[in-house]
């Protein structure tokens, strides 16, 4: 199926039956559909003593309402929609929604791990596995995938990103989108939401819902391609963001809205807004009050209100006033209605709940896919003297830190449904594959962001006791997600105290890193023999750190974003500007405390064995600008077993109408190669990778030298030139 079949998803029959459904409505149950309210909280009229769940019923009831987020469970999505089909003319089913951000109840990797996989088909098969899930619950929307590019750690929702890379972030969007809407063709059907459009993760200085200020270029070249990818996916709505841009908050905002989202993409879904935007509209100081907010909010093309009630307060009024046309209205409200009748809910509103043998068989399935995911995702970041795989047969090994034993933190942020009962430790992982094999030493060692000591000693008795040395350091999952930002990257607490004290005894030493962000750990290297960056993994954290740690797998994973030496590099990125100055010297772009270069590069990780790259050729060195090469590379695998490399391809165009970066992402590849094996890889370069924006903001292929680089990160590789004629 091309991307434009299934953008265009609204059929003539969806339209006419829209059409006719829209034609019996009030405005008031017009209204209503363009209306969602979260169902634990009362948005409706907060001064009263009256339950906001009773409230809401009520609402319901009467048809003022078109959706309900943060509702799950099937018995109460039923009884809500039982209230519809009885008791209102029309019989529009709510379209629930719910933040599935990596999982639902089976929680996989955040999402920033899954794009360390470099395997988007492995994050459609996990958004498969969520939506599956979520469905069962009466849950058909599911406000996933967030594809805001982020290139500062310091902000928390870093964490539910894919990174820094545009392309990167493209292809696990048409990844994602497609994985989540499911469509059996019997009532389960899930519509995806990619959110915040647009900008939200170029927050200033990290720090949550903060003014985002950019060029349209930067715009247009790094922020909406994603997006662009996941409407030529079919998703079925897209979420507005909190974010001013550029002075116009997103929900008002009709450039972002209209002209580009509807005009120029041909949009055909749900816009909606983020949680209780409409409201903020006001605080960012662009509506003087809650009726202008409304109406800005409709006028820049936001189809539905999440939280605030303000659609439903004031469109009425404005309509009956004469200073809005119903047809604006209208149009919102077939988009809702389309999107309804997509999803199948007019025939089955009601979920169908599993058999207990059916859920069962189809937790174990995702069990096992929460494994594969986890183990893809893990990056090993250093290896000294070959400390790692480690032998199951080793006499004796010390698993230490405040995340050794925990079940909680390894579900990472946004993970509400998840339980830390079903999430296997990493101290039970390590149990689990040495068995009998090796004797076990535990200690916490010290809490996750205290500064206390007091369990320094017990932790260095394990140590004294063990061969080798396993610390998991990082962070609580509270330490990440939405408004989760900090001024440091460093480990909390006592943690790098904790490094230094047990790396004194002079063992080998494995650290192991829990995080929702990339952290700035320099000092580590320095003290220990192998890192392991594992994130927050979800459910099958333990075993699949285990599986890395003693070579049940070779670890393949590869960074999605580049990790400073220190905070003062943030924001930094692999996809930079040449300044005008020269690459050295006094009066050249440098730091007089700190290297300019990463610690890790973006698209960076190592593997148990070696690849070497060789034979980079292309089979023109100059087309015209509609033409197209095709670039090939030899991989061998020169070590002694099985592993993955993620084959990158990058693009420097030398001399451009406006400035390029050095180097762009063009292509990548993840290949499995056997010892003393070889792979070609091959990747077409045409319009699509040549093509810039120009300086008066066309997409143009311009004539010139091209440099290309194909490596195993953004920082090495081989090169070739081609010439664009």
């Amino acid at each position: 199926m091309t991307a434009s079949s299934k953008r265009n998803w609204l059929t003539p029959e969806i339209l006419e039956q829209a059409k006719q459904i829209l034609s019996g409505l009030t405005l008031e149950e017009k209204v209503g559909q363009m209306t969602q309210y979260d169902w634990g909280y009362n948005p409706i009229n907060p001064e009263t003593g009256v339950s906001q769940r009773d409230l809401l019923v009520e609402e319901i009831r009467g048809g003022r309402v078109g959706s309900i987020f943060n509702l799950s469970g099937a018995a109460e999505a039923n009884e809500l929609q039982k209230l519809i089909q009885e008791n209102t003319a029309s019989r529009i089913p709510l379209l629930i929604g719910r933040d599935v951000i990596h999982g639902y109840k089976t929680v996989f990797p955040i999402p920033l791990a899954q794009a360390s996989a470099w395997n988007p088909d492995l994050a459609r098969r996990t958004a498969e596995a969520a939506s599956r899930e979520s469905i069962t619950d009466g849950v058909a929307w599911v406000f996933a995938p967030m594809i805001d590019i982020s290139r500062d750690p310091r902000w928390g929702r870093i964490a539910e990103s894919i990174g820094e890379d545009p392309l990167l972030t493209g292809e696990y969007a048409k990844a994602w989108v497609e994985g989540s809407q499911i469509d059996d063709g019997a009532g389960q059907a899930t519509a995806s939401c990619p959110k915040h459009y647009a900008a939200y993760g170029l927050a200033e200085a990290g720090r949550d819902y903060n003014t985002v200020d950019l060029s349209d270029r930067v715009l247009r070249e790094v922020i909406l391609p994603p997006f662009r990818d996941a409407v030529d996916a079919g998703a079925l709505s897209i979420m507005a963001s909190f974010n001013e841009v550029n002075g116009i908050p997103a929900c008002a905002n009709e450039y972002l809205l209209k002209t580009i989202l509807r005009d120029e993409w041909g949009f055909e879904g749900i816009v909606a807004s983020d949680y209780n935007a409409l409201q903020e509209l006001i605080t960012h100081g662009v509506a003087g009050s809650e009726e202008e907010a409304c109406e800005r909010s409709i006028m820049a093309g936001c189809d539905m209100d999440m939280h605030s009630g303000f659609y439903m307060r004031y469109l009425p009024k404005l309509v009956r006033e004469g200073r809005m046309p119903e047809s604006v209205v209208d149009q919102s409200v077939l988009r809702i209605l389309a999107v309804k009748i997509k999803l199948g809910l007019f025939e089955q509103p009601y979920v169908t709940v599993p058999s207990e043998e059916a859920a069962a068989s189809a937790r174990a399935s995702f069990t096992e896919l929460a494994r594969e995911a986890a183990r893809e995702s893990i990056v090993l970041l250093r290896n000294e003297g070959r400390t790692l795989p480690l032998s199951k047969q080793a006499a004796s090994i010390a698993v230490i830190g405040p995340l050794a034993d925990n079940r909680k933190d390894p579900l990472g942020c946004w993970a509400f449904d998840g339980n830390p009962e079903d999430v296997v430790s990493l101290l039970e992982g390590v149990r689990q594959a040495v068995g009998a094999g090796a004797a076990i030493h535990y200690a916490e060692g010290c809490s996750m962001d205290s500064d206390g000591e007091e369990g320094f000693e017990a932790a260095l008795d394990a140590a004294r006791q063990a061969d080798v040395i396993v610390l998991a350091l990082g962070e609580a999952l509270e330490m990440s997600g939405e408004s989760r930002s900090r001024t440091s990257l460093d480990l909390p607490g006592a943690q790098r105290k904790l490094v230094e004290a047990v790396a004194a005894l002079g063992k080998p030493v494995t650290a192991v890193l829990l995080s929702g962000r990339p952290l700035a750990l320099p000092w580590l290297q320095e003290h220990v023999s192998a890192i392991v960056q594992a994130w927050h993994l979800g459910v099958q954290s333990g075993h699949a750190i285990a599986d890395v740690l003693f070579g049940d797998y070779n670890p393949g994973g590869r960074l999605p974003v580049t990790f400073p030496h220190n905070v003062g590099q943030v924001p930094i990125y692999y996809y930079r500007k040449k300044t005008g100055r020269p690459p050295a010297g006094v009066y050249s772009s440098y730091y007089i405390d700190s290297t300019t270069e990463p610690l890790y590069p973006f698209g960076y990780g190592l593997s148990y064995t070696e690849f070497e790259y060789s034979g980079i050729t292309a089979d023109w060195t100059s087309i015209a600008a509609d033409g197209e090469l095709t670039v090939s590379v030899t991989v061998s695998n020169v070590g002694d077993r099985m592993g993955e490399e993620v084959v990158q391809v990058y693009i420097r165009d030398e001399a451009a109408s406006v400035t390029q970066p050095l180097k762009k992402l063009i292509g990548f590849g993840k290949v499995s190669i056997g010892p003393n094996e070889s792979a070609t890889l091959t990747f077409k370069v045409g319009r699509e990778q040549l093509a810039i924006i120009d300086q008066h903001m066309r997409l143009t292929v311009e004539p010139g030298d091209f440099t290309l680089w194909v490596g195993p990160n953004s920082s090495e590789g081989q090169s070739i030139t081609v010439t664009v004629v």
